[in-house]
C-alpha cells in the first residue's frame, strides 16, 4: 500500500550492498564509457595514421595534419566516428574485465597484496578474457575509424563481415590483438599495484597520492605501450586486409619489408596509445 515502508527484503539494493563482483562490473563499465567518450578522437587519429601505412607506405603524415584533415572533411564530431563501436566494446568489455580481475584476485590470489609478477599474470588474464569476448566489436572499431569502410550501422557491420568474411572475418587479428593487450594491462596493472603499495607503505598523505598514481601511471603506459606497439600495428593492418593476411608473421614481416623505420611516427603513435584512458579507467574503479 501507499505510504508502507519497504520491508527489508524488498528494498532495491544499494551499490555498498552489490556482490563485488557486479560492483566491479558496474564501476568499469561506467568508468569505460566516461573514458571512451573523452579519448575516441585519439584512438581514430592512431588508426588512421596505422592506415596510411596501408594506402601509401613510407608517406610521413603528422598528427596534427590527421586532426585538422578529418575535422576539414568530415566535420568535428567525425573525431567521433566509431564511437557507437566504442561503446559496445568498451562499456561491456571494461565492465567484464574488472569483474575478472576481482574473481580471479579472489579466488586465486585469495585477496592478498600481488607481486609483480602475479600483477602482470592477473593483468594480462583478465585481458585475454575481455579481449576474446569483445574482438567482434574492435574489428568494427579499427573498420569504423579507418573511413575505408561504408557501414551503416555496429551491427549492420557485424552481418555485413560474417556473410562475406565468416566466423574468422570478426576474429581477425586476435593473436595480435591479444599480443598487445594481454602485456599492455599486465604490465600496467604491475606497476600500478605497486605504486599503490608504495604510497600506502610510506604514509603518502591523500592529497599526493592522485598525483603520484598519475605519474606512475603514465610511466607504466608508455612502457606498456613501447613494448605492445608493433603487435597494435601489425592489429590493425590484419583487421583492415583480413583477405591479405592469412597469419599474424605473415602480416608482421610485409609490415617489417615494406615500412621504413620512422621513428617520429611510432613516437606519435605510441603517445596515442598511451592516452590517459586506461589509467583513468582503473583510478577510478580502484
Amino acid at each position: 500500500m501507499a505510504g508502507e515502508t519497504l520491508a527489508p527484503g524488498n528494498r532495491l539494493t544499494s551499490p555498498s550492498q552489490m556482490h563485488p563482483v557486479c560492483k566491479a562490473f558496474v564501476c568499469g563499465s561506467l568508468s569505460g564509457t566516461c573514458s571512451t567518450l573523452l579519448f575516441q578522437p585519439l584512438d581514430l587519429v592512431k588508426t588512421r595514421l596505422q592506415t596510411q601505412q596501408l594506402s601509401a607506405p613510407g608517406r610521413n603524415v603528422g598528427m596534427v595534419h590527421i586532426f585538422l584533415k578529418v575535422i576539414r572533411n568530415e566535420n568535428f564530431l567525425g573525431l567521433w566516428k566509431g564511437v557507437s563501436a566504442s561503446f559496445l566494446r568498451c562499456i561491456p568489455g571494461v565492465g567484464l574485465y574488472f569483474s575478472t580481475l576481482y574473481s580471479l584476485k579472489e579466488h586465486i590470489f585469495l585477496g592478498k597484496d600481488l607481486a609483480p609478477l602475479q600483477s602482470v599474470l592477473l593483468g594480462a588474464g583478465s585481458r585475454t578474457v575481455a579481449g576474446v569476448c569483445m574482438l567482434p566489436f574492435t574489428v568494427v572499431k579499427t573498420r569504423y575509424e579507418s573511413g575505408n569502410y561504408g557501414y551503416k550501422s555496429v551491427f549492420g557491420a557485424l552481418g555485413n563481415i560474417y556473410r562475406i568474411e565468416g566466423p574468422r572475418g570478426l576474429f581477425s587479428g586476435l593473436t595480435a590483438t591479444l599480443l598487445r593487450d594481454a602485456p599492455f594491462s599486465g604490465i600496467y596493472l604491475m606497476f600500478y599495484t605497486q605504486t599503490k603499495m608504495f604510497t600506502i607503505h610510506n604514509n603518502i598523505t591523500t592529497t599526493f597520492t592522485p598525483l603520484t598514481n598519475f605519474s606512475c601511471g603514465i610511466i607504466a603506459g608508455i612502457l606498456a605501450s613501447v613494448s605492445t606497439q608493433p603487435a597494435d600495428v601489425i592489429k590493425t593492418h590484419m583487421q583492415l586486409s583480413r583477405a591479405k593476411y592469412c597469419w599474424t608473421g605473415q602480416a608482421a614481416l610485409c609490415i617489417y619489408q615494406k615500412e621504413e623505420l620512422n621513428i617520429f611516427k611510432i613516437i606519435q603513435e605510441i603517445a596515442l596509445h598511451t592516452s590517459p584512458r586506461f589509467f583513468l579507467v582503473l583510478s577510478k574503479v580502484s
